[in-house]
């Protein structure tokens, strides 16, 4: 009995040093597995889905052939299982980069680092186009059924208002399968937030009631200059022309206005053509923006720079030549536009028939453009 029970002895503790070389084998040969790099020769992408395991994340791998071994595979599983790490795995879709191990990936699932694309866009930009581009876009969830602003809007819940200039220009960066409206949200957020905080601050004794007014004169400034260091001085010139009853007479409300119509070219009838844009005719701010301004333009529609400047005219090179008078702005349209010959004769809006048009009462003076019209 005592040699039989030496045996069995000897014999367990041979199978305990056996589990124990295994276990030892298997440890080291899975940190192994674990620690090599998958089987990339270029970045690639796996997307977790929702509700998704460890098991079918490996799958994914496996037919995607980014196995380095089979082994590695199984390792990869049972270490996330083992570890208590694989119910910490995020949904979402994830840059694998080569020479990234199973470990790096694992950790990366973890992290909910996921893959973001970016929505660029541009100051001045109408919605109408912002909207295409959104539409347009591979990686973004499509969910709105018409381009329509009415229904766009009625689809984020603000039924009723005019998208035009609502709507924050700047790049937004999402993961994929992020909804328009989701997106659109966001930009729309970011404008009222930005707008709210700037009306707070703005200077004294502006002629804008509403923080949606000063947003429309943010648009005009924003279509007029590109050159940074003129667009309060652009406001200024707006300002003051509202202040005393003085018609805007800017070209980008009139090429808002006429929408599609606009061919690239703006001649005179277009100027005479009456529409609730045209601020040669009309008194005031237009009904609404007419692009979707930035950070920048809505500051300077808000702290406008002082002086006397009625009037101003491109140089030629992005900037402007600004006049307090209509001597000197016609003598800076004579230098910069018309190489020296006298400019034609101002627009007129009284001459238009139209019972719907508001003339203002204005001097002589206030009649020319704030620059000169388009011949």
């Amino acid at each position: 009995m005592r040699k039989f029970l030496v045996k069995l002895f000897r014999l367990l503790g041979l199978l305990l040093l056996l589990a124990i070389a295994i276990c030892a084998w298997l440890l080291y040969d899975g940190n192994r597995q674990l620690s090599l790099p998958l089987k990339l020769s270029e970045p690639a992408t796996i997307t977790i889905a929702p509700g998704a395991r460890i098991r079918d994340v490996v799958l994914q791998l496996r037919d995607q052939q980014r196995l380095a071994t089979l082994r590695q595979g199984l390792y990869l599983e049972a270490y996330a299982r083992g570890a208590n790490k694989a119910a910490g795995i995020k949904t979402g879709e994830y840059r694998l980069d080569p020479g990234m191990s199973p470990y790096q990936a694992l950790e990366l699932w973890r992290s909910g680092k996921v893959v973001v694309y970016e929505l660029r866009i541009v100051e001045g930009t109408r919605f109408d186009a912002a909207l295409q581009q959104l539409m347009a876009h591979p990686q973004v969830r499509h969910t709105l059924t018409s381009s329509d602003p009415d229904q766009v809007m009625t689809a984020l819940g603000l039924a009723g208002q005019h998208p035009e200039g609502r709507f924050f220009p700047d790049t937004y960066l999402f993961p994929r399968d992020t909804s328009d409206v989701v997106i659109l949200r966001r930009a729309y957020d970011t404008m009222r937030k930005l707008l709210d905080a700037e009306w707070q601050t703005r200077a004294a004794d502006l002629p804008y009631a509403t923080p949606e007014e000063a947003l429309t004169m943010a648009s005009i400034v924003e279509k007029e200059t590109g050159a940074p260091a003129e667009r309060a001085q652009i406001a200024g010139v707006f300002v003051r022309r509202l202040r005393i009853g003085m018609r805007l007479q800017t070209d980008p409300t009139v090429i808002y206005g006429l929408g599609a119509a606009f061919d690239g070219n703006l001649r005179k009838r277009d100027l005479l053509a009456p529409n609730p844009y045209n601020s040669y005719l009309n008194t005031g701010l237009p009904p609404t923006p007419i692009c979707l301004p930035g950070r920048a333009a809505i500051n300077a529609a808000l702290h406008p720079a002082d002086g006397d400047a009625l009037y101003f005219v491109s140089r030629g090179d992005g900037t402007h030549q600004f006049s307090a008078t209509l001597e000197e702005h016609e003598a800076a349209v004579r230098r910069y536009q018309l190489g020296g010959r006298a400019p034609s004769p101002s627009v007129d809006p009284t001459s238009v028939p139209n019972p719907q048009v508001v003339v203002p009462q204005a001097s002589p003076e206030a009649t020319p453009p704030a620059t000169s019209p388009a011949p």
